[in-house]
């Protein structure tokens, strides 16, 4: 078995957990923020067997889109060596996905 946990942008959230329950797959949905822009994520975990693992994947490539937004985070600001606050183009979205073996899930 496998523990998958998937970080996604908000807005690409319910149509993945749509795509996700259509398949027959159940996940857990955690509201959480995100460290470079600290705009609201959010993390779904799952619990699958080892060969559902692709087309889990799959599901989420397909819900789980990049998009161009300007933030005005100091973080990213400073990293690229301009001025705090001067908004700038950045890439966000798409999914992170952590993959880890599973020993034993319950269900009651």
């Amino acid at each position: 078995m496998k523990l998958v946990i998937a970080f996604v942008q908000d807005k690409d959230c319910n149509k993945l957990t749509r795509a996700l329950n259509k398949a027959q797959f159940r996940s857990t949905h955690l509201a959480t923020t995100g460290g470079f822009l600290k705009s609201g994520n959010s993390t779904l975990i799952l619990g699958i067997e080892d060969e559902q693992v692709d087309k889990v994947l799959t599901i989420i490539k397909e819900h789980s889109h990049t998009r161009k937004e300007f933030s005005t985070s100091s973080m990213a600001t400073n990293m690229l060596g301009e001025m705090p606050n001067h908004p700038i183009e950045v890439v966000v979205g798409g999914a992170t996905v952590l993959i880890a073996p599973l020993e034993k899930m319950v269900r009651f």
